[in-house]
């Protein structure tokens, strides 16, 4: 039997790390329900990918199990080799699968289904699975046991070097994850959408590497020589969904075939010359389409060959996805992050303009927003230069508004060291607190914005035995001596109030804040 020449990269197989390197350049994104949507088209294309990887091992397995009858003393050891493979790729796959759906139960409840996901923005549920009850560090062992077990089987140094790559628990290099673990830069945080789509492109390279090792193993023993009477047409594209104006391009190819002679292709019953098996048109409208054909090629007793092919693909009109990391509003006057993305497209290769103020990019996929004028819309237009054509794949405008007063606050530590911000009322504080701060602060704090303010001047306003109230005037943020003297002197349940505090805002305005903060010695 003739030997197996070593198999090359699929268009395929770049096609899904190329998507993988787009899907972790959004993780970090605070991403709208429409993108979390897409990550079902990675999904989808994934799962493919790993059923035909699948297929193709169950092919060769049962090709051990036949030679294995025919020559046992020949094909022992490498049938021992392929099954101890099997076992370890299918507890690194079958563990991944039983993370998706314990994330999915976590955020759907019991009854979640891995394949109708409902809450696919939750951003708790792989955090509290993966993190909160140590499944992170479990998957980390298991996938590094994995990578180095199913490497000592590989000797082809590129094929090591991509299984190694698509195996890496490597943190990403990214200032946002300095400190953390492979298993918190992957799973904190991350939407169930995105944490299952990650898992199950885990599933996939295992079934790629498992693939790669089974392949090594067969040309050892020629149990893998393919057959005229075996040869199968194929359309790999580079994408199944293609933005509207754009190329489809797909290889069209029959696998195993004679490089002595080249096969004609049909599109329809129309013939085809291809370059290098590639084929590509404008797609000028949106929908579902089908390409089918079919390839004719010769075997050696002269006999003409015929094979079918059909691909499904989707073209849709141009779309992005724009999200102000605050609100849906931009503030005048203030640096307002901004989240662009568009399906599909490299953050690299979007181009976003503002008009109303400024945009600056700070990362892949980020920028900041100044907007200037209070009462305008900022409009902020999308723009893909994929394809080497600059194209408008969306338009969003926003309101601006001027920046909300904040609200003043005393700021201490309370008995365990854990800062507190005092906004009057409630049980107060007690007076050697009241004596150990300096003075006041101010800033928009209500669980979304958390913006510092200025402040320049503040009142303090106490009651004597009387009812006579005695204010008490500081310039600056800080408690003036005469302030500080009469808080020395304020008994238990006593109180004050602080008021006309001026702050200055980061827009550069000053604001008068109309509210008092009442401030109770406990």
């Amino acid at each position: 039997m003739s030997g197996i020449k070593k198999r090359p990269i699929s268009p395929r197989q770049k096609m899904i790390n190329l998507m993988y390197v787009v899907l972790m350049a959004m993780l970090a994104l605070n991403v709208s329900t429409d993108v979390l949507n897409g990550f079902s088209i990675v999904e989808e294309s994934l799962n493919r990918t790993t059923a035909n990887s699948s297929k193709e091992n169950a092919n060769i397995y049962s090709e051990f199990n036949e030679q294995m009858k025919q020559n046992p003393e020949k094909v022992k050891a490498w049938f021992n080799k392929a099954v101890y493979v099997k076992q370890l790729s299918d507890s690194l796959y079958n563990l991944a699968d039983v993370l998706k759906h314990e994330i999915v139960r976590q955020a759907d409840g019991e009854k979640g289904d891995v394949k109708n996901i409902r809450n696919k923005e939750d951003l708790e549920s792989a955090t509290h699975v993966m993190l909160g009850r140590g499944r992170g560090k479990h998957l980390y062992d298991a996938i590094v046991n994995y990578r180095t077990k199913i490497l000592e089987f590989v000797t082809d140094k590129e094929q090591r070097a991509i299984i190694a790559s698509n195996l890496t628990t490597d943190v990403p290099k990214n200032d946002g994850l300095v400190g953390r673990n492979w298993q918190e830069a992957m799973f904190e945080n991350m939407p169930v959408a995105a944490a299952t789509t990650l898992l199950t492109k885990l599933q996939s390279d295992v079934r790629y590497a498992e693939g790669e090792v089974l392949h090594s193993l067969i040309n050892n023993i020629d149990v893998k020589d393919v057959r005229v009477n075996s040869l199968n047409a194929y359309v790999i594209p580079n994408a199944q969904t293609i933005v509207q104006g754009s190329k489809f391009s797909a290889r069209i190819i029959m696998a195993a075939v004679d490089t002595t002679q080249k096969p004609k292709i049909f599109i329809g019953e129309r013939p085809i010359d291809l370059k290098n098996g590639l084929y590509e048109f404008n797609c000028g409208s949106t929908g579902d389409f089908t390409l089918n054909g079919h390839i004719e090629m010769t075997d050696r007793s002269g006999e003409t060959l015929r094979r079918e092919f059909s691909q499904k693909y989707t073209v849709v009109a141009p779309s992005a996805t724009v999200s102000a990391d605050l609100m849906n509003v931009l503030y005048a006057g203030y640096n307002n992050p901004m989240s662009v993305s568009v399906p599909g497209i490299p953050a690299n290769d979007i181009v976003a303009t503002m008009t109303g103020g400024s945009l600056t990019p700070t990362g892949p996929g980020k920028y900041i927003a100044h907007p200037t004028k209070v009462g305008e819309e900022a409009i902020i237009t999308i723009n893909s230069k994929a394809n080497g054509t600059m194209q408008k794949m969306g338009e969003f405008k926003f309101r601006i508004r001027r920046l909300p007063d904040p609200t003043a606050f005393i700021a201490y530590n309370d008995a365990e060291g854990n800062p507190v911000r005092y906004m009057g009322g409630g049980r107060g504080f007690s007076k050697s607190t009241l004596l150990s701060v300096d003075g006041i602060g101010a800033a928009i704090d209500d669980g979304l914005l958390n913006i510092p303010f200025q402040v320049t001047g503040f009142e303090t306003v106490f009651f004597d035995n009387m009812g006579n109230a005695i204010p008490e005037v500081s310039n600056s943020d800080k408690f003036t001596d005469r302030q500080k003297s009469i808080f020395s002197r304020l008994g238990r349940g006593k109180r004050f109030y602080i008021s006309k505090v001026q702050a200055v805002g980061p827009d550069g305005s000053t604001r008068t804040l109309p509210q008092s903060m009442e401030v109770i010695i406990n």
